[in-house]
C-alpha cells in the first residue's frame, strides 16, 4: 500500500481509510485490523499520524448528535436513490459499491469535514467562561441570566443570544442558573454529557463531572430531554441524576448540594472516597487513601471550603485519621492510635 501522507487531513480523502476508522469503530476488539494495521506498525511515524487523523474523526463525530435510526436509514436510502440516478447520466461513471454504507458515511463526512474546515477560518462566535481551582464566580451571560460555578469549571455559549431563538449553554463542572425570562419566551438549553435541560426562567444547579450528571431543580419546571428514551419533567425540588442508562429521580436535600455556594461542603455519611474525589476536582491534587477500610469510611458534618490547608484539617479532625503531606503528595492514612490500625 503506497501512502504518502504527511497530515491527518490527508487521510480524510482516503476511501479506504474511512473505511477502516468506521469499521474498527464497531468492532468491540482491536484485532484483524488488515492492511491499514500492518501499513502503521512498519514505521512508528505512521501510526502517531493515523492516531491524529482518528482523533479528528473522533471529536468530528463527537459534536454531532446521534440520529434516530429510522432518520439515518432513511439519509442512507436517499443517498443511494440519487447515487442510481446518476448511473443513468450519458458520460458519467459511478462504481458501485459492495459495501455502500461505508460510501454513505464517506459521503457525509466530506460534508462534515468541509464544514469543519470553514469553521475554523471563520472568528469564533463562542465564549467561555472559566474557573480555576478553589475558585468560585458569579457571572452575567448576554441575555441576563446569571450563573455561579463551581470551581475547576466551564462553560461554553455564543457571543449573542437573539430573543426568539434558543439560548444555548455547555457546561463541564458544576453550576447554578438563575435563568431570566425574555420577551419572546426564548428557551434556555443547557448540554451535558447524558441530556439536554429545557427551560424558560428557573433556578436550578448542574453537576456535568467525572461521568457524574445531575441536576436539582429549586424554582420553576423544566424538561430533561436524554439522548435516548422519554423526556422527564421537573418540579422543584426534584433532584434528576443519570444512571448507567436512564433517567433516575433521587431524594436530597436542596440545601447540602447548594452549600458549595457559601463555600461550604456539606457530608451526611459520606464515603470518604467520594470526599476524595470533590477535593481533587476543586483543587486539582491528588489524594491518595491507604486502604479500603478508609476509603468506604463515611464523613459527616459541614466544613469551609474555601482553603485547602483548611479543609484537608477539617477532614482529618472529623475521621481521625492521619493527612500526611509530603512534596506536594497528600496520603490520608489510619493513625497509630487508631483502632482499625490495630487490626490489620
Amino acid at each position: 500500500m503506497s501512502k504518502d501522507y504527511r497530515e491527518p487531513e490527508d487521510f480524510l480523502s482516503d476511501e479506504s481509510f474511512l473505511s477502516w476508522y468506521f469499521e474498527s469503530r464497531q468492532r468491540t476488539d482491536s484485532s484483524a485490523d488488515g492492511e491499514w494495521n500492518r501499513w502503521m506498525t512498519a514505521d512508528p511515524r505512521r501510526k502517531e499520524l493515523v492516531d491524529r487523523a482518528v482523533a479528528l474523526l473522533d471529536e468530528a463525530r463527537l459534536r454531532e448528535r446521534e440520529l434516530p435510526a429510522g432518520q439515518l436509514e432513511r439519509a442512507e436510502s436517499a443517498l443511494l436513490q440519487r447515487m442510481d440516478g446518476l448511473r443513468g447520466v450519458e458520460g458519467l461513471t459511478v462504481p458501485l459499491y459492495r459495501n455502500w454504507r461505508w460510501v454513505a458515511a464517506a459521503c457525509i463526512l466530506v460534508v462534515l469535514m468541509t464544514g469543519m474546515a470553514i469553521t475554523r477560518m471563520m472568528p469564533s462566535r463562542q465564549q467561555q467562561l472559566a474557573t480555576a481551582y478553589g475558585q468560585i464566580t458569579v457571572q452575567q451571560l448576554p441575555d441576563g441570566s446569571e450563573v455561579t460555578m463551581n470551581a475547576n469549571s466551564r462553560l461554553h455559549y455564543f457571543k449573542e443570544f437573539q430573543d426568539g431563538t434558543d439560548r444555548e449553554v455547555w457546561i463541564d463542572g458544576e453550576a447554578f442558573f438563575h435563568v431570566t425570562k425574555t420577551k419572546l419566551k426564548s428557551r434556555f438549553i443547557v448540554h451535558t454529557d447524558r441530556f439536554d435541560i429545557l427551560v424558560t426562567g428557573t433556578q436550578f444547579n448542574v453537576v456535568n463531572r467525572r461521568g457524574k450528571v445531575n441536576v436539582m431543580l429549586r424554582e420553576g419546571s423544566v424538561i430533561i430531554h436524554p439522548q435516548a428514551g422519554a423526556d422527564m419533567k421537573m418540579i422543584p425540588g426534584d433532584f434528576v441524576g443519570w444512571d448507567v442508562d436512564r433517567l433516575k429521580k433521587m431524594s436530597v436535600k436542596g440545601d447540602s448540594l447548594l452549600a458549595w455556594k457559601q463555600h461550604q461542603l456539606f457530608f451526611d455519611h459520606t464515603p470518604l472516597k467520594e470526599v476524595v474525589g470533590i477535593i481533587e476536582d476543586q483543587y486539582g491534587v491528588k489524594v491518595t487513601l491507604e486502604d479500603q477500610n478508609i476509603a468506604d469510611s463515611t464523613i459527616s458534618g459541614i466544613m469551609q471550603n474555601n482553603n485547602l490547608d483548611v479543609l484537608l484539617q477539617a477532614v482529618e479532625i472529623a475521621t481521625n485519621f492521619d493527612v500526611v503531606r509530603d512534596n506536594g503528595a497528600i496520603t490520608i492514612k489510619a493513625s497509630p492510635a487508631d483502632p482499625m490500625k490495630n487490626k490489620r
